[in-house]
């Protein structure tokens, strides 16, 4: 099975929820502490040319692959990417399960104020304290997102290809 969780920016809470899914953050709903926000692999790394990029983050505990994708606002990108593995499954018989889980509701409005003035006006001394401080609002959001999307993807396992677009995590 592999894992893909997908947002605008591809940098803060689908890391976050990287982190969370391989057991690299604490397993609850507790807030989280500044050091262990700035310390998620990638969180704030990631840049405009990473978007569209799959980034591996680990196998999970199940051996199941975790990847997150910065899609901008082109909601294409996840169209494209369950047609593709559509077409990889039905020509090239691939196997694996795909489940593509949207982080987006769980992203506060301090967060994406943050991601403007830290990835886009590179002003990170606005930017860094209004992520972490927009973290530590949807960690919670973030770690129920992804103990929904690992439920999902060890039930029904006649779909092979699962987009949760997690309206129902709406910050």
């Amino acid at each position: 099975m592999i894992y893909i969780y997908d947002d605008f920016g591809g940098t803060h809470t689908t890391s976050m929820a990287a982190a969370y899914h391989l057991k690299q953050l604490p397993q609850s709903e507790r807030k989280l502490t500044t050091d262990e926000i700035l310390n998620i692999k990638y969180f704030n790394k990631l840049t405009k040319e990473d978007f569209g990029k799959l980034i591996f983050h680990g196998k999970d505990e199940d051996g199941h692959s975790v990847y997150t994708i910065g899609r901008k606002s082109q909601d294409l990108v996840v169209t494209a990417l369950k047609e593709l593995f559509l077409l990889l499954q039905e020509k090239h018989n691939f196997e694996e399960r795909i489940i593509l889980s949207n982080t987006s509701p769980t992203v506060p409005f301090i967060m994406s104020i943050g991601g403007l003035f830290s990835r886009t006006l590179k002003i990170d001394s606005i930017g860094v304290p209004c992520l972490v401080k927009g973290a530590k609002q949807c960690c919670d959001n973030v770690f129920r997102l992804v103990e929904y999307t690992k439920e999902v993807g060890k039930s029904d396992l006649r779909k092979k290809i699962v987009i949760l677009n997690n309206e129902l995590f709406k910050n």
